[in-house]
C-alpha cells in the first residue's frame, strides 16, 4: 500500500484518489486559519512557486482538532487562503486527523512517520511542550498529530519518506524536497 490508494474528500465533498498525484512529490499538511504557524502558509506557497514545475504538489487538509483553530468553513478557508496567502495548492475538506473520526490518510501517514520530537529552537515549541505535556505526559511516545502544521513528505512512489513538525524550519523542508525531485 501507498499513500496513491487512498481517496479522500475533496473541498465540495466529493471522493478524490490520490493516485491523481502519482509520480509526483507530495507535502501533506494538516492546517489552520487561526494558529500561530498559520503565517507558514506564505512559506508553503513560496515551497509550491518554487518547485510545482518539477512534478511537486502541497495537499492541505484543514483540521480543527487543536484549539479550535480552523472554525471556518471549507469555502470560508479556501477564501481566506487565496486571497490573505496566495495559496495556489489543492485544498481539501475539513478533517480529523487524530482519534476516532480521523482521516484514513492520516491514519496512514502517522503509521509510517511517527512523532520525532519538536525543533526545540522555535520560538513556539516549548509552548507546545507545555500544552502537551498537561495534556499526556507521554504525548511524545505516540504517533498523533501533536499541533497544525505537520507536514508528510511523500515520494514519486508513494512512501512517506519524512514528517515535520510544524517547529521544523522551512528552509529544511524545502531541501528535502529538493532532494526527492
Amino acid at each position: 500500500m501507498s499513500a496513491y490508494d487512498i481517496s479522500v474528500k475533496g473541498k465540495k465533498g466529493e471522493a478524490v484518489s490520490l493516485s491523481q498525484y502519482k509520480g509526483k512529490v507530495l507535502l501533506i499538511v494538516n492546517t489552520a486559519t487561526q494558529c500561530g504557524f498559520t503565517p507558514q502558509y506564505d512559506e508553503l506557497q513560496a515551497i509550491y512557486k518554487k518547485y510545482q514545475d518539477k512534478g511537486f504538489e502541497i495537499l492541505d487538509f484543514p483540521s480543527n482538532q487543536f484549539d479550535g483553530q480552523a472554525p471556518e468553513s471549507i469555502d470560508e478557508i479556501d477564501k481566506i487562503c487565496s486571497t490573505k496567502f496566495g495559496t495556489q495548492f489543492p485544498r481539501f475538506a475539513k478533517i480529523e486527523v487524530n482519534g476516532k473520526g480521523e482521516s484514513p490518510l492520516f491514519t496512514y501517514l502517522k503509521s509510517k512517520q511517527g512523532f520525532k520530537g519538536f525543533d526545540m529552537n522555535h520560538k513556539i515549541a516549548p509552548i507546545l511542550v507545555d500544552i502537551l505535556t498537561k495534556q499526556d505526559p507521554k504525548y511524545a511516545k505516540n504517533s498523533s498529530i501533536k499541533w497544525n502544521f505537520t507536514k508528510f513528505l511523500v515520494d514519486r512512489t508513494g512512501n512517506v519518506v519524512q514528517r515535520f513538525e510544524p517547529t521544523h524550519d522551512m528552509a529544511l523542508v524545502s531541501e528535502e524536497i529538493a532532494k526527492l525531485l
